[in-house]
């Protein structure tokens, strides 16, 4: 089971949530609930009509009523049918037009959580909520809820209909009603925690695969396959398993279903013979309340036995409204020292769960307009503190202050519209080069687009068939590495925040690119407060200041000629970075 999970909602949380997501649709629930309760009362005529049949068959009256009393048999249970459907497609139509919804809530839900968070708890995490969790509640709204609420309703107006031919047979079917209770509270309390856990672990079978499937490469180079296949096939065991707990009570509960039907329709039975015996009622009437009562073994048993498949789907829903109920973090708590353009670092210390300290006591203040380059060694810490000042991750003691607020505390949109990020990976998205390009600014015109892009170099648009419209990502155009880090830093031009970062943005550019990708980048931080992690020290020779990094401590800060001079850490990075230019 992950150790890091999103929030989970509780099932008083979740039925509030969906009481409110259908509470949005008042006229249309409550016609719902009108044609639902109208087919139920046409089911009761058929017993009725029965009962009233057996007695006029039983003292030899004249057939012509009878013939009457079939024909609005027939009527009553074709109207019956018709209104049922009708009900169960209402319910089902806004059942799903609130799960389209909620989907949608997740899905930005998930968007909006700190990247951290989302690394936590595993991208498989994600997709089982937004896919798979989806599924068991779709298949519960489309299939169980409208027949579970259908079958609520006959249940309800066929005790009604009991009462009215006589009290105590309503009695008798209550005979059964406590082994009924019984065992669905048996049934609940064991089977709740396994969907939960069911739900969970389908999770992490997602996070197996997906992760065995994005590092195919390294799995075959490495020969790791039958190891990756192991991996994925225990966690499908460790699913299977719990899942097969729950068919086991799914069985048992089914059993005692049987057994609770069997006594009540013996009891309804001798209540029958003994109140006709009596003369209290009729032999129809009698007949009338055992056939209520037979009626009722369908709707009981599908009330009582879907509450497995809503149970699959409460859980879901949980999980699905855990995600969207989580608070984020809150505003900031006050204001920056620095300019709303300025990034302040406040003895801030760091550590990921489990490890030591990334960062101890980093103190750093990147003036409005200046860029500060960071360098060191492979661990030294540059890219935690890029996730820090990007409010990907929060210091364990200190604060970041970025464009006036403390980002551990701020609203991630709030922070995002100050500092933008471009990392060493980029993703291309599916779609046309300009819808690509419009993620960072949506109204953009195509001259716009056509800029940024000839701002950063990316002359090779010009080549394409389709110029903007031409499709990249996945099944499109595929693109270099170096093109798609001219094709991210051209959207950074778009989104156009006061502050950047470069977490080695350009790291993986080979020699003939590196000083195309750093004049694109040069010209994609004209004019922003900009934190650049640097893997090519050139890019540190043309910052404002540099910063040296090492173990996690700033160690050296100054000028690239202030450094060179002081001949100090940076100085024999510089002279290393030089001796390997010039063996290459």
């Amino acid at each position: 089971m992950s150790a890091e999970i999103l929030p989970i909602a509780t099932p008083r949380e979740t039925r509030r949530a969906m009481w409110r997501l259908l509470a949005q649709r008042p006229a249309r629930l409550t016609l719902t609930i009108v044609v639902l309760l109208a087919a139920s009362c046409c089911g009761l005529a058929a017993p009725a009509i029965l009962g009233v049949m057996v007695n006029i068959a039983a003292s030899g009256g004249d057939v012509m009523p009878l013939l009457w009393l079939a024909i609005g048999l027939l009527v009553a249970g074709g109207l019956g049918a018709l209104l049922g459907i009708l009900g169960q497609n209402l319910l089902a139509r806004i059942c799903e037009e609130a799960l389209a919804g909620l989907r949608e809530e997740v899905f930005a839900a998930a968007v909006r959580k700190p990247l951290a968070q989302l690394e936590k708890a595993g991208i498989g995490d994600v997709v089982a909520r937004v896919s798979g969790d989806v599924e068991a509640v779709s298949e519960a709204i489309s299939g169980v809820l409208p027949a579970f609420t259908s079958a609520a309703f006959t249940i309800a107006v066929t005790l009604l209909g009991l009462g009215v031919i006589d009290w105590r047979f309503a009695v008798a079917v209550l005979v059964a009603a406590p082994l009924q209770v019984f065992t669905l509270r048996w049934f609940l309390k064991r089977t709740a925690p396994i969907y939960r856990t069911v739900r969970i672990t389908e999770a992490n079978r997602t996070e197996q695969i997906i992760e065995t499937v994005h590092g195919s490469p390294s799995v075959v180079a490495l020969g790791l396959g039958s190891r990756h296949a192991d991996l994925v096939a225990a966690a499908s065991r460790e699913n299977i398993g719990h899942s097969l707990r729950g068919v086991g009570y799914l069985t048992r509960f089914y059993n005692r279903l049987n057994l609770a039907e069997l006594i009540g329709l013996s009891a309804v039975l001798v209540v029958g013979f003994w109140l006709h015996a009596e003369g209290t009622v009729t032999i129809g009437a009698a007949t009338a309340a055992a056939l209520y009562f037979y009626r009722l073994f369908d709707p009981i048993g599908l009330v009582l036995g879907q509450f497995d498949e809503l149970q699959k789907a409460a859980a879901g829903l949980g999980r699905m409204f855990g995600l969207t109920m989580a608070a984020g973090p809150t505003t900031a708590r006050s204001s920056s020292p620095a300019s709303d353009a300025g990034i302040v670092l406040d003895n801030v210390t760091f550590a990921y769960p489990g490890q030591r300290p990334a960062l101890h006591g980093v103190s750093l203040t990147v003036q409005p307009g200046e860029r500060v380059a960071i360098v060191g060694t492979s661990g030294a810490g540059k890219t935690t503190l890029a996730k820090v000042i990007m409010g990907l991750e929060h210091p364990y003691s200190g604060t970041a202050w970025v464009g006036g607020l403390d980002s551990a505390a701020a609203a991630p949109s709030e922070l995002h519209e100050r500092i933008a990020m471009v990392s060493q990976e980029v993703h291309v998205f599916s779609g046309t080069l300009a819808q690509d390009l419009r993620l960072a600014k949506p109204d953009a015109s195509a001259d716009e687009l056509t800029q940024a892009l000839e701002a950063v170099g990316a002359t090779w648009v010009e080549t394409l068939d389709d110029g903007l419209g031409t499709s990249v990502g996945a099944g499109g155009h595929q693109l270099t590495p170096e093109q798609a880090q001219q094709l991210a830093l051209a959207r950074l031009m778009l989104k156009d925040p006061p502050l950047a970062v470069l977490d080695e943005a350009t790291a993986e550019a080979g020699t003939g690119s590196a000083h195309m990708l750093d004049q694109a980048a040069e010209a994609a931080l004209a004019g922003r407060t900009s934190v650049v992690i640097a893997h090519r020290l050139s890019q540190a020779a043309s910052a404002d200041t540099v910063v040296v990094m090492e173990q996690g401590r700033m160690v050296e800060s100054g000028s690239h000629q202030d450094l060179l001079a002081a001949e100090g850490r940076y100085a024999h990075l510089w002279e290393a970075w030089n001796s390997s230019l010039s063996r290459s």
